[in-house]
């Protein structure tokens, strides 16, 4: 072997980290900053996958290493010709195996002080979930309760404008954590890569000061929080947001257009709601959508749906919540939510 091997620890000495996994493995998660110089993309993995089962591992080994070497020389003419010779690398697969290896045993005979990721992306997801379990409970959060439509990922915004710490998980899972809460156009990320940005985040944070966060069920849409942070967020103490129902109205119209400009969707889902709704109640909202009639069916919705679910949940998990800091706001623009974060601890 011609090449070292580095451990996670060591990421920070290299200065590129080559993932060359396939680039559906890529996709669904991957170490931060990574980049994606797959050895063999999808399609020729399966190949390969295939011809082991079916014929021989060693008529796969043949294959797939002309495919690795001409992959390989397509990167290096394409990526990193251009690299001098003290360019050092980090590469690594899925356990730190033949596909890793190939490239850098290539690249140390450029030159180049290629490493292996010792147990390659597996031993780095495993870091991730033991950070994960971990890390929450170093934390003083600040968890900010409010029915939906109160402002609290506006207040979340405006907390992180004047200095505050933020864990925004929401925006992390690409998700407003209701049944109406997906973003057009939009994807969430994979759970796996959920994690290891929600790790990176909770890694950046300075523990001696306040982490404001805001209250979430266990899922964010299709996002399941870890049981550390859950946990952590439900023993922790409180800032409750409390706004009069019209301004509720109004920010939520405000701040759902895509709603109101393609009613269809919002038809589509609250369909979801049929398990805790009449059909009789699900057909008269539609009505009003069909109406035009937002403003009364967002009314009706928050009393009939959001609220109830709301209150029933925050007092089952929240045991400081009758401890609140209560947070009276008439309004939701920026200029009112900027003046209440300034007052709370930085």
């Amino acid at each position: 072997m011609h090449f070292k091997v580095a451990k996670l620890s060591q990421l920070g000495q290299f200065d590129e980290i080559i993932d060359v996994r396939s680039p559906a493995e890529f996709a669904e998660d991957h170490l931060p900053g990574a980049i994606n110089c797959p050895v063999l993309d999808d399609e020729e993995r399966i190949q390969v996958g295939t011809l082991y089962k079916q014929v021989s591992p060693f008529e796969a080994r043949k294959l797939g290493a002309a495919l690795v070497a001409r992959n390989i020389a397509h990167h290096l003419q394409e990526r990193f010709h251009d690299k001098p010779k003290s360019w050092k690398p980090l590469i690594y697969c899925w356990r730190g195996g033949q596909r890793s290896a190939s490239m850098a045993i290539i690249f140390s005979q450029i030159g180049w002080a290629a490493h292996q990721l010792e147990g390659g992306y597996k031993s780095y997801r495993h870091q991730v979930l033991e950070d994960l379990a971990t890390l929450p409970e170093q934390l003083q959060l600040k968890v900010i309760c409010g029915p939906t439509g109160s402002g609290k990922s506006r207040l979340l915004d405006a907390l992180q404008r004047t200095g505050r710490q933020v864990l925004d998980l929401e925006a992390l899972a690409a998700h407003r954590g209701s049944v109406l809460g997906r973003l057009p156009d939009q994807p969430q990320p994979s759970q796996k890569w959920f994690d290891s940005k929600l790790r990176q985040a909770m890694q950046q944070l300075d523990t001696t000061h306040p982490v404001y966060i805001e209250s979430e069920s266990r899922k964010i849409g299709q996002i399941t929080l870890p049981d550390s942070l859950f946990s952590r967020m439900h023993a922790s103490d409180c800032l409750t947001m409390t706004v009069p129902l019209a301004e509720r109205v109004r920010f939520l119209l405000e701040d759902y257009p895509f709603y109101l400009q393609q009613p269809e969707r919002l038809v589509t889902q609250l369909g979801f709601l049929k398990a805790v709704h009449s059909r009789e109640q699900l057909q008269h909202w539609q009505e009003m959508i069909e109406r035009g009639d937002f403003a009364s069916l967002v009314e009706e919705l928050l009393g009939q749906h959001y609220d109830p679910l709301y209150s029933r949940s925050m007092n089952r998990h929240y045991s400081r919540l009758s401890l609140a800091e209560q947070l009276d706001l008439q309004s939701l623009t920026p200029a009112a939510l900027d003046t209440v974060a300034r007052h709370l601890p930085q």
